[in-house]
């Protein structure tokens, strides 16, 4: 009987260094990813082992998965899972890694935001639409949409939130800071305009989207305190 467990995953976005240390804590402990989970990874119990793991993103036509698998396994790197655009290699210390230069790593976040905008886009747009409709809409048809607009809301602004940061981990590496520091700026400008509209607007469809907003910016900046904090903890003990 198999032994499986859950860790969590600080977002690849946010953290995946940080995620990939960890996987390599519990490979030394026995426990090797297998596959990925909701907001994390499942785990099988196994010996110990040293694995460094790495991610890449590629969309692949499914002709093309079995030469992109064996390209990586003649360096040294074994596919563990794919799932959406997004997967997961692992590799013995001392391997070459797969992104060596400041291009291909750049190639490799522009490839995670394709794969990204191809969801985030329509789905923006489709929550903009419902939001206008139901700030110019009245009665029943009103209230559906206010509520359809609010369901999107949960998942378009923590999307929006993670496509910005995919762009900013491309623009550092090529070293854009001020684009970097530009959407930094809007941020913090993003939230300080939500908590005017908050205090001194009283439409309630816009004071609901501000206090959506501002769940947005401030929940996951929490989240991700945390996770670091958790993640320090964690390294010492190991």
């Amino acid at each position: 009987m198999r032994q499986t467990k859950y860790i969590s995953s600080g977002g690849l976005a946010f953290s995946e260094d940080k995620d990939m240390e960890k996987l390599r804590r519990f490979s030394l402990k026995g426990s090797h990813v297998s596959h990925f989970s909701l907001m994390g990874y499942t785990l099988e119990k196994g010996e110990s082992c040293d694995y460094i793991y790495s991610i890449d993103y590629r969309s692949l036509k499914e002709d093309d998965a079995e030469e992109y698998y064996e390209l990586f396994s003649s360096f040294g790197w074994s596919h563990i899972v794919s799932d959406a655009g997004i997967h997961l290699f692992r590799a013995h210390p001392g391997t070459k890694p797969i992104y060596t230069d400041r291009d291909t790593t750049a190639e490799k976040y522009g490839n995670s935001i394709n794969s990204m905008n191809k969801f985030a886009i329509p789905l923006v747009l489709l929550n903009g639409l419902v939001w206008f409709g139901a700030l110019f809409s009245s009665g029943t048809l009103k209230s559906v949409l206010y509520v359809v607009a609010l369901i999107l809301n949960v998942i378009v602004l923590p999307t929006i939130w993670t496509v910005l940061t995919t762009y900013t981990n491309k623009w550092k590496v090529e070293g854009r800071v001020r684009l970097v520091n530009l959407v930094k700026s809007l941020l913090f400008l993003l939230l300080a305009i939500a908590v005017i509209v908050l205090l001194f607007v009283k439409d309630s469809s816009v004071y609901m989207f501000a206090s959506m907003v501002i769940g947005a910016i401030t929940l996951p900046t929490a989240i991700w305190v945390i996770m670091s904090l958790y993640q320090k903890v964690e390294k010492k003990r190991a």
